[in-house]
């Protein structure tokens, strides 16, 4: 996934699902700033420990539902969800850059590795491969 973002080191990265916060940090190696987003509170704090521990200040850590994105930092040139949604939620998509991607496994039981590329108003979509991922939680689950 995140090799098929093809991030330079200017780049802006979003992430939703920050988990252990291993992604973060490999986006942080590759990109010039990593805003990332973890809903579950224990998991989000016990991240942001490690990764200001570990010497990544160019990560920004925020615990809640990361259906609505994070628009006060956006627009974003890369967007990776770990975590499955039936459907890309529509603030995200507003939040990609002209030229921009985002990446995320897309699906209920059925799941594609979907990478999006926003060329002005457009999407263009590219299914990728079959996945499967945790769902997508909070606002994800009332629209799906």
């Amino acid at each position: 996934m995140t090799e098929m973002l093809k991030l330079t080191d200017s780049d802006t990265v979003l992430e939703i699902g920050t988990g252990s916060g291993y992604q973060a940090a490999v986006l942080a190696e590759m990109a010039a700033h990593v805003y990332t987003i973890e809903i579950i509170q224990q998991l989000g704090l016990q991240a942001e420990k490690v990764l200001k521990s570990l010497g990544y200040d160019n990560v920004t850590v925020k615990i809640g539902d990361g259906y609505q994105g994070w628009p006060e930092f956006g627009p974003f040139d890369a967007i990776i969800l770990t975590a499955s949604p039936k459907k890309i939620p529509q603030p995200l998509l507003n939040q990609i850059k002209n030229g921009g991607r985002l990446i995320a496994p897309v699906g209920d039981k059925y799941q594609e590795l979907i990478l999006i590329t926003r060329i002005n108003d457009n999407y263009k979509r590219k299914r990728l491969i079959p996945v499967r991922f945790v769902p997508m939680t909070g606002a994800a689950q009332q629209k799906r």
